[in-house]
């Protein structure tokens, strides 16, 4: 007798309206070691929206992005995603979900450019907007400016084409969720711009978008709210202009900080308070 085997059918996610609920975690717990890089911490991400997420280097904000993902279960709280605890989706059913782009990229095999974005498309495989693919890799392709080195091989790119590569393969995934972590680090002040911008077109497109940020001023000049992770939790969440005040975030990071409006978009602009006496004086450019 042969047995029949059905495959099992996956369910297509929703669209989520603007301010909607798509991913968050409620009280979650990490250890590392015998450290607990995460305790207590909670976050939502909503359909619309840019979240930034900063902190000093080992504050979390990697281990909550993974956390947000569904890729690490905590040994305490909850994690959500489309409206289900995290570990109740398989593994093919969170691709269709979320797209998460690492801090690196690499690859074992010379796979070109294109062939790398358009693995993005796998987990539509089999399903109704599978037709999509071609539109999905050359739009992705083109927003993260990766278009004429498709045919290259992508272990031949430099660090930055390697991170657009990979920012357009998560593009190309389409999903409601994008969650990337340190995006802009191998990036040129041009590259930067463009990589946040495009996190803004995703946000007004519906989709929700969380990002892990080191410079202040990206996100505050393109986050709609932003999560300063530190001491195990979040510290502060809400609108970088409410969150970026010079005694939080001198405490945070243990550095001095002067906050003030940016005088043409008023968007807080934060630098290290530096001593006038040890910072480097402006040079005299006077023709006697």
């Amino acid at each position: 007798m042969i047995g029949v085997f059905r495959r099992r059918v996956r369910e297509l996610p929703a669209a989520v309206e603007p301010g909607g609920l798509v991913a968050g975690a409620d009280g979650v717990r990490v250890v590392r070691g015998r450290r607990a890089v995460l305790d207590g911490a909670r976050i939502a991400v909503r359909a619309g929206e840019v979240l930034a997420l900063v902190g000093p280097n080992g504050a979390g904000k990697s281990t909550l992005l993974s956390v947000l993902a569904g890729d690490l279960a905590p040994s305490a709280g909850t994690v959500r995603i489309g409206g289900r605890s995290a570990g109740a989706w398989s593994a093919p059913e969170l691709a269709l979900r979320r797209a998460v782009l690492p801090q690196t990229a690499e690859l074992s095999f010379p796979f070109p450019v294109e062939e790398v974005v358009r693995m993005g498309r796998a987990p539509w495989a089999g399903t109704a907007r599978a037709a999509e693919d071609e539109e999905a890799v050359a739009e992705a392709m083109a927003a993260a400016e990766v278009t004429a080195l498709a045919a290259r091989p992508f272990a031949a790119l430099s660090g930055g084409e390697r991170a657009r590569v990979a920012l357009a393969r998560v593009l190309a995934q389409r999903t409601g969720l994008l969650l990337l972590d340190e995006p802009t680090a191998a990036l040129d002040l041009r590259h930067q711009e463009l990589v946040l911008r495009v996190c803004r077109e995703r946000a007004a497109a519906g989709d929700a978008v969380v990002v892990v940020l080191h410079d202040l001023g990206l996100a505050a000049a393109y986050a709609d709210r932003v999560g300063v992770v530190h001491g195990g939790g979040v510290a502060a969440d809400g609108p970088p202009d409410g969150v970026f005040g010079a005694e939080l975030l001198g405490r945070v990071y243990r550095q001095p900080v002067e906050v003030f409006p940016h005088p043409r978009t008023g968007v807080p602009l934060v630098v290290p308070h530096r001593n006038p006496q040890t910072a480097k004086s402006p040079q005299n450019t006077s023709l006697d």
